[in-house]
């Protein structure tokens, strides 16, 4: 089976979180943290940070390692390093995204999303 690292960011803003929708593919419509493929020989919180500038045009800061996710899908093997992290600028536009969100706690569970993002939302209520 293919073999996925990707990484996520759960960036945090008080007591709210940000979620994005995916405009695209086989999960269109479907809810995520955003992130994306680590390149060859680079550093998980270097690609992170990529991601995001790549995905929002915002610059986040990587505050610490929150959650390691592994995920059988139909066509691969996902692992998901996932990372708490803050805003540097706070304008984000979704160049990716058809949609997103900053959602508190009880908020969580309001949207549909994509299952390996579902063991990081349990792991995630107890900590907001």
């Amino acid at each position: 089976m293919k073999q996925i690292e990707v990484v996520a960011a759960i960036i945090r803003k008080e007591d709210k979180v940000f979620a994005t929708q995916r405009g695209y593919g086989e999960w269109k419509d479907w809810w995520e943290f955003p992130g994306g493929k680590i390149e060859v020989g680079e550093k998980p919180e270097a690609a992170l940070k990529r991601e995001i500038f790549e995905e929002l045009s915002a610059d986040i800061c990587v505050d610490e390692f929150f959650c390691r996710v592994e995920y059988d899908y139909t066509d691969f093997h996902l692992t998901m390093n996932c990372y708490l992290c803050s805003m540097i600028s706070e304008s984000l536009h979704l160049n990716e995204h058809e949609a997103a969100l900053w959602l508190v706690k009880d908020e969580l569970d309001s949207i549909k999303w994509l299952p390996a993002d579902l063991q990081v939302i349990e792991n995630l209520k107890s900590v907001l």
